[in-house]
């Protein structure tokens, strides 16, 4: 499907038809290139791909390759952007957008609540002389505080890790623009179904495709969205030099993820709902996090930015780390992993996983407290997850 033809079109059509690329086979279903390098007609032919001529003409998997261009073009086309670049993995996409546009001397503010290996990539761009300013994400005074002239990008999770926090991307994003700084948006949380990144003002938006693009937990993957200026001049230089490209085999298998994301989020969303709702005021838990409950601080901005309270909700068990471990083991079918946005539901107790680098003090300042556990929701019946919770913690 054309770029022209797919506009106007509803994104669940755009997830089944766009950037298809078929061979002279005609193949109904989207073909996996699996080559690493391709052959020119003449030597002249091979000079001038290395020149880069045109995006359709690869030469070597790790720059390019027909599966994955599939599935950059399916992506850009869902998140509103020219272009995209996929990744191997999440944290590939993450560190590709951030070094690529760094150099030392640089200035970066980004916001504390982060998932733990963000926090160690800001970290080692510290090491390499780029000034890293942490502020709190929903404080719009202390990102203005934080940003001067000069400053090259703010970066923030849209819904942080594991707390729930929603960010004012539109806010952050007016702030960030008036002194040239770029907004990069890791959106994993929000996912492409209720993202509206960038016409809130974000420049740059990273996701880990393993998640709920995917949404069967079978590969790894990322991407980065953005500008075509951004995407090829500056981070596919980075990433194709330094190794961090994806496997043609899971540019296909997040192609086939695209097909069904939008039913899956939508259906996982309302079941997430359904089960804050059972779980509040529930003796045993101290408080349950989800955007989509009208108590929740930034509920409002939610709603306003996403439509929707997402997939994920966080709830703290009384009692600590113990009462929180009885909990997980007493699970029948919801699983323990730090996976999230699979087809499964998922349990992850932070604390002792995802952010057990940062230190006792830096997990309470964020709220990642002992009894804290994150819960990812999949396409089970509500009723038979509310049912497994509720047993779960009766003890």
């Amino acid at each position: 499907m054309s770029d022209s033809s797919a506009k106007g079109l509803h994104p669940r059509t755009q997830a089944v038809h766009h950037g298809i690329r078929r061979s002279q086979y005609g193949e109904m279903a989207e073909a996996i290139f699996l080559t690493q390098g391709f052959v020119y007609d003449s030597a002249e032919q091979a000079e001038a791909r290395f020149k880069g001529t045109g995006p359709d003409e690869f030469i070597y998997a790790r720059y390019g390759n027909p599966t994955s261009r599939m599935f950059e073009d399916r992506i850009a086309a869902l998140e509103g952007t020219e272009d995209a670049f996929a990744t191997a993995s999440g944290m590939a996409a993450v560190n590709g957008a951030l070094f690529s546009m760094c150099k030392p001397g640089d200035h970066v503010v980004a916001a504390r609540a982060l998932f733990g290996s963000c926090l160690y990539v800001l970290d080692l761009l510290a090491k390499f002389g780029v000034e890293v300013s942490y502020v709190d994400g929903t404080d719009l005074d202390q990102w203005r505080a934080a940003l001067r002239p000069g400053t090259k990008a703010v970066f923030f999770e849209s819904l942080s890790n594991p707390t729930l926090e929603v960010i004012d991307i539109e806010g952050v994003a007016r702030l960030a623009h008036e002194v040239g700084a770029l907004v990069v948006v890791d959106n994993v949380f929000a996912t492409p179904v209720f993202s509206r990144a960038v016409d809130l003002g974000a420049d740059v938006v990273v996701y880990s495709a393993t998640k709920h693009i995917d949404g069967g937990g079978r590969a790894l993957a990322g991407v980065i969205c953005g500008t075509r200026q951004f995407v090829r001049e500056v981070a596919e230089p980075y990433l194709k030099h330094t190794g961090g490209a994806i496997s043609p085999f899971h540019s296909w298998i997040m192609l086939n993820g695209l097909t069904t994301m939008d039913l899956r989020v939508r259906a996982q969303a309302d079941t997430a709902l359904t089960v804050a709702q059972a779980l509040q005021g529930h003796p045993a838990l101290s408080r349950v996090i989800y955007p989509g409950l009208a108590d929740h601080p930034q509920h409002a901005l939610a709603m306003r930015s996403m439509g929707s309270g997402g997939t994920m909700i966080a709830f703290e068990v009384t009692g600590g780390k113990e009462a929180a471990f009885a909990a997980l083991n007493r699970l029948e079918i919801i699983r323990i992993s730090n996976n999230l946005g699979d087809a499964k539901s998922i349990v992850t107790h932070p604390a002792t996983t995802t952010h057990q680098r940062l230190s006792d003090g830096d997990r309470a300042y964020l709220g990642i407290t002992p009894g804290l556990l994150r819960l990812s929701i999949g396409l089970e019946d509500a009723g038979d997850l509310i049912n497994d919770l509720m047993q779960a913690l009766s003890a």
